[in-house]
């Protein structure tokens, strides 16, 4: 069974400071066994409503550059895949976009996700200094799953992580900055693991913690039961997970194959 790590973490305003903690989480992670470590949104940095856009942009980085460089190295050396998040340059002034990248465990960036769903919502609008993504990036073939990437907001959108299913994923990964509020745990939980239920595959949902982020990152399996729930302590989580369960999930509980495409087509607007 793949042994996986998530890490809940505190990212601060320092992006040097948050990469030597997630080279230490990488090396930590591979001594306690986990083909897969799994950070959270905004690994790179905390992002205060203060900031302006413009100062954003000169965090930014693109993929050649020494923060995902490092990481790779990091992978490389204790050979582990690694998910990790970054503000990446995308050329529009101002703008940068919200990627998540697999690293795999030989240094290699073999898969890219910009976040499709920027935050416009209650109170928030990530659209000012985000730009979003245009394309679904589709699952990736590994030896811990057909995995597919989503990030935090995409949580709330149903048809991301099906497509995604219906594109090979039996394993979704969702890193996230869950922002504070009203019913804001609860709205996380329900979407979690009604994303697992539905198409009847884990979901790895590694969250920040402090700042204004809830925490309470979780592994939840095919059939809808919690395996973890990190509450607000700060660290890595380790977990085996069966992916033999996906087949046996969807065989007794069939809801990919007992969908009725031939009436959704007709009543698309």
């Amino acid at each position: 069974m793949p042994r996986i790590a998530i890490a809940q973490i505190t990212s601060s305003t320092d992006k040097q400071d948050n990469l030597t903690l997630a080279r230490k989480l990488i090396v930590d992670a591979n001594s306690k066994g986990a083909r897969l470590l799994a950070f959270p949104e905004f690994l790179m940095s905390y992002s205060p409503t203060s900031q302006t856009a413009e100062e954003l942009c000169s965090v930014a980085e693109n993929l050649e550059e020494a923060f995902v460089t490092s990481l790779r190295q990091a992978a490389r050396e204790s050979q582990i895949h690694v998910i990790a998040t970054f503000y990446e340059t995308s050329g529009l002034p101002n703008r940068v976009y919200d990627t998540a990248l697999w690293i795999d465990s030989a240094g290699s960036v073999a898969s890219v996700y910009r976040k499709l769903h920027l935050y416009d919502a209650l109170g928030f609008k990530e659209s000012d200094k985000f730009v979003a993504g245009d394309e679904l990036t589709p699952p990736i073939k590994t030896d811990i799953g057909q995995c597919g990437l989503m990030i935090c907001y995409d949580l709330r959108f149903p048809e991301l992580s099906r497509l995604l299913t219906l594109m090979g994923t039996n394993v979704l990964i969702a890193p996230s900055g869950w922002v504070q509020g009203e019913m804001k745990i609860d709205h996380w939980q329900t979407m979690i693991k009604a994303r697992a239920l539905e198409n009847g595959c884990y979901v790895i949902a590694p969250d920040q913690v402090g700042n204004i982020y809830i925490g309470h990152s979780m592994v939840v399996d095919p059939f809808g039961r919690v395996l973890v729930e990190m509450g607000e302590r700060a660290g890595l989580e380790i977990i085996d997970i069966d992916l033999t369960l996906v087949q046996e999930v969807r065989q007794k509980l069939p809801l990919l194959q007992n969908r009725r495409e031939d009436v959704y087509r007709k009543s698309l607007p």
